[in-house]
């Protein structure tokens, strides 16, 4: 009697799988027609399950643990085949090792841009990705619905279907839930639970489920940050006007400190005053009257003056006039201006250098 059972403990098949890869999710144990023998060892480790599957149905589900298959533990698989007191060895059935551990690290993103009207900017366009965690959740849908016959299917195999699922859902939300484009970073936490209630019934049609969805990043096109860019570059600055008031008096500051003096210093001055002019003019071009009898502020270009002395210019970093052409000459024999000194009269879009007008330049001889 020992040696019969020794015997027949030979041909005792030990049914398992050694899953050594990242990312299969389904294994069809190889048998040469199927056949299992009675009272075969069926071994489910950690993080798997065992499918039986007969002629196309699913059977019996094995969790994980160490099984000896028998009518007792084939209940399902014992009604298919209409075996009442016992089968006959050996049987045929297919079976399927599936694994229930977590795939993470799958990324998402939209193909096209995802269109919406932004209160701030309008009608924009947003491109948005992220990554989101799946596991089997009902090991039959994934046999009958997705797999199939495959004797091995992966996560590349679903992971295309899977991810169109992620960013259709994205889009439907995104344009629906009317968040402006500047508050989206401060909450992809919640757009990332509701993307996750929103797929979480079609991945559970095909026996999946999700343990966790991430929104990593929302971006508006490249135009649009530079425009951002600018916006936030003149809230920097401040008040304009200031602004160049101070750039000026810096200009100043380093002409006096020059030891060169005369004409360097006139050149400072220039320069700052220039300055002043050209940065100035931004401010106050929109609100300076075209009808006023008086001169523009020296860092400014604007309305013109009286006209019968329609010469200004800047003596000590203050706009002095008007004056005609005698006057320009007393001031220079005082000292009061130079060649570098700047001027305007009307007609003039800026202050200009002296040197650079031609009706001036009989006043250096």
């Amino acid at each position: 009697m020992a040696l019969f059972e020794k015997i027949m403990a030979e041909f005792i098949d030990i049914i398992e799988w050694n899953d050594d890869s990242a990312d299969t999710i389904l294994w069809r144990f190889p048998r040469f027609q199927d056949e299992i023998k009675n009272g075969a060892k069926l071994t489910v480790r950690p993080s798997q399950v065992a499918v039986f599957v007969n002629e196309g149905k699913v059977a019996d589900i094995f969790p994980p643990g160490m099984h000896t298959l028998s009518t007792q533990n084939l209940p399902v698989l014992s009604t298919l085949k209409g075996w009442k007191f016992g089968f006959d060895s050996p049987f045929k059935a297919e079976v399927y090792f599936l694994s229930t551990r977590q795939f993470t690290d799958l990324k998402w993103g939209t193909k096209n841009p995802v269109m919406m009207r932004d209160q701030d900017f309008g009608m924009v366009r947003l491109r948005a990705f992220g990554s989101y965690v799946i596991k089997v959740d009902d090991p039959k849908k994934v046999v009958e619905q997705v797999a199939g016959t495959n004797p091995v299917f992966s996560v590349e195999d679903v992971r295309e279907q899977l991810r169109n699922i992620v960013t259709s859902r994205f889009a439907d939300m995104l344009g629906s839930a009317k968040i402006p484009a500047l508050d989206l970073a401060a909450r992809y936490d919640e757009l990332s639970a509701q993307l996750s209630k929103l797929i979480a019934a079609e991945f559970s049609q095909l026996g999946f489920a999700t343990t966790q969805v991430l929104v990593e990043n929302i971006s508006l096109p490249e135009e649009v940050e530079k425009a951002i860019d600018k916006r936030s570059s003149m809230g920097a600055v401040g008040n304009l006007d200031q602004f160049t008031k101070f750039q000026a008096a810096n200009a100043l500051e380093a002409a006096a400190k020059n030891p060169g003096g005369g004409a360097s210093a006139g050149l400072g001055l220039g320069v700052g005053m220039g300055m002043a002019g050209q940065l100035g003019a931004i401010g106050a071009a929109a609100t300076a009257p075209t009808t006023s009898s008086t001169p523009p502020p020296l860092n400014a270009g604007g309305p013109p003056p009286l006209p019968q002395k329609e010469w200004w210019v800047a003596v000590s970093g203050q706009q002095n006039g008007p004056h005609d052409l005698s006057g320009l000459a007393s001031l220079m024999v005082q000292g009061a201006i130079n060649r570098e000194t700047l001027a305007w009269k009307q007609g003039f879009s800026g202050w200009m250098p002296m040197t650079a007008v031609p009706e001036l330049k009989s006043l250096f001889g």
